[in-house]
């Protein structure tokens, strides 16, 4: 019975050491962050598209920071930090997607439109080149009806659509 009970925990304590030497650190959300990598800076993402939103500028750079504040273990900071991620929104547009027919006089209207957002980010992790990336990312929203009612809540959407792409390129690897 010792004997049974002593082989058990030898196996139990090499698997676990095992598993402790890993080189990456997995968590359930799918993101593997290197041991080494504890604290990012996320530098304010401004708007360079040729349609401005005032507040776009602040709500993607909080939406990405609020994404990794609370999916990792890694700490925000400003200045220096073990990796970087800046960027700026290259595109912001709105383009019909369906036309819908009118009266014979009066030019057909957009049955549908579509809400796009670009950004462009750049993400360096100097302890390892092979996971930096600079890359663009394009994701939309159709809809219906005037803009001015639905314009945040497309914006929100877009937003964690863009971030959710960001935080799977830097840090689950896709």
């Amino acid at each position: 019975m010792r004997r049974k009970l002593f082989l058990y925990i030898t196996v139990l304590g090499a698997v676990a050491m095992f598993f402790s030497a890993c080189a990456y650190t997995l968590s359930l959300n799918g993101s593997s962050i290197p041991p080494d990598l504890k604290t990012i800076d996320i530098q304010f993402f401004e708007n360079n598209a040729q349609l401005a939103v005032p507040t776009l500028s602040q709500q993607f750079t909080e939406a990405l920071k609020n994404r990794i504040r609370t999916q990792t273990r890694l700490s925000i900071v400003r200045g220096e930090a073990n990796a970087t991620m800046s960027g700026a929104i290259t595109g912001y547009s709105i383009a019909p997607v369906s036309v819908q027919a009118t009266n014979t006089n009066v030019a057909p209207i957009a049955g549908a439109s579509r809400l796009t957002i670009t950004v462009s980010v750049k993400y360096v992790y100097d302890a390892d080149k092979k996971l930096s990336f600079e890359e663009s990312f394009t994701k939309y929203k159709d809809f219906t009806g005037d803009i001015a009612s639905q314009e945040q809540g497309l914006i929100q959407d877009i937003n964690r659509q863009l971030t959710d792409d960001i935080f799977n390129r830097a840090f689950a690897n896709w």
